[in-house]
């Protein structure tokens, strides 16, 4: 009752419902993300609704400066915060999906000679600097709109800090 055919049949099933939902959603982005207009890619709003009071809202205290959690970063920690990274950088002067990593601080923006990088991501900065690899890792797509990157960002200032300390100290 049971046979290798029907066990066939039943999983062949599974994995085709999976891919057509997996097709589904990749329609249903490119229909829908394709034009834009969301937050910080450039485009306004087509109409605002005004709220009693909204402009009055509260201000969220902005925190420390970069550079004096910057000057208190721990490299060893920051080490730790790379993992995520490791997915599509590397830190052995190989490429992998991303460009190598080592010597990044202080390096030309779109360095790595060999790799395609995305032209919005060689028009916003010259150099990686902390303060604009800060930018950066805090939300890719909203400091270089266009980027290739596929990354949310990294939220917490102190992250950010520890992970460009590590990155300083490797060497090209």
């Amino acid at each position: 009752m049971f046979d290798t055919m029907t066990m066939t049949k039943a999983i062949g099933g599974i994995c085709g419902t999976f891919l057509a939902f997996l097709l589904g959603g990749w329609v249903a982005e490119t229909i829908y993300h394709s034009g834009g207009g969301g937050h910080g890619d450039g485009h306004d709003q087509a109409y605002v609704i005004p709220v009693e009071g909204g402009e009055a809202a509260e201000d969220v205290p902005a925190g420390p400066p970069f550079e004096e959690v910057f000057a208190a970063a721990d490299a060893a920690a920051g080490e730790g915060a790379f993992r995520p990274c490791s997915a599509c950088h590397k830190v052995d002067g190989t490429d992998g999906v991303g460009p190598h990593l080592n010597g990044v601080v202080d390096r030309a923006v779109g360095g790595v000679d060999g790799f395609g990088y995305s032209g919005a991501l060689v028009a916003v900065a010259e150099t990686w600097t902390p303060e604009n690899l800060n930018a950066f890792l805090e939300s890719p797509k909203g400091y270089a709109p266009g980027t290739a990157m596929n990354y949310n960002g990294m939220r917490k200032i102190e992250d950010r800090a520890n992970l460009i300390a590590y990155l300083a100290t490797l060497s090209e």
